[in-house]
């Protein structure tokens, strides 16, 4: 089985990459998901950021509320080293899980997608990163075309996530989606040929 970490910056194209390599039979698993599950009421993380920032962080039903804690944290960057210190962990081992899951059942790849694969160090649990890249003026219109943000706050987003120049020194594959979507979906394809189903042995099993 190969495992394949997708990531890149906001608006630079992985839902239509993710899309793709699901079409191309791609097992994926969406960290974004995941984290959703790690903040379950029960949950160990649950547990613990009530036990650092109180009831107030809660919902009226009583599971957190990401608003009311992104409130706390992400102006605070002690606040949010301890987020991430009670978070990132659990997550990693249900990524973990999850991938194992798709190796017992026979899965031939496995992407786990997540925009912070790299500074959560996740890509350490998968044989190649893939990254998508798109030019700063080609996001902002994507971004403006499905959300109220102005350039100043997209830009302001931007340079809170990791570079793109960093995202590349860590990949295997990069990925310019400053295309049109067949354009995207046509790089993809070649991507799989050349790097998944290129490792397929005589059986036609995707290689572990």
């Amino acid at each position: 089985m190969i495992t394949i970490g997708l990531t890149g910056g906001i608006g630079t194209g992985k839902s239509t990459v993710t899309e793709t390599l699901r079409e191309l039979g791609a097992a994926i698993i969406d960290a974004d998901k995941v984290g959703h599950e790690a903040y379950l009421p029960g949950t160990p993380a649950y547990q613990d950021i009530v036990a650092e920032w109180g009831s107030g962080v809660l919902g009226p039903t009583g599971e957190i509320d990401r608003k009311k804690l992104g409130g706390i944290v992400f102006n605070n960057p002690a606040a949010l080293q301890r987020l991430n210190q009670i978070v990132h962990p659990r997550m990693r081992a249900m990524l973990f899980d999850r991938i194992d899951q798709g190796r017992r059942q026979g899965v031939g790849a496995v992407v786990l997608e997540a925009a912070i694969l790299i500074e959560s160090g996740w890509d350490s649990l998968v044989d190649e990163v893939w990254v998508t890249v798109a030019p700063e003026d080609t996001v902002i219109k994507r971004i403006q075309g499905r959300n109220n943000f102005t350039a100043d706050q997209i830009r302001a987003r931007i340079r809170s996530q990791l570079s793109t120049q960093e995202r590349v020194a860590k990949s295997q594959a990069v990925i310019d989606t400053d295309c049109t979507i067949p354009e995207v979906r046509q790089k993809v394809r070649k991507l799989w040929d050349e790097r998944v189903a290129s490792r397929k042995d005589p059986a036609g099993d995707v290689k572990r």
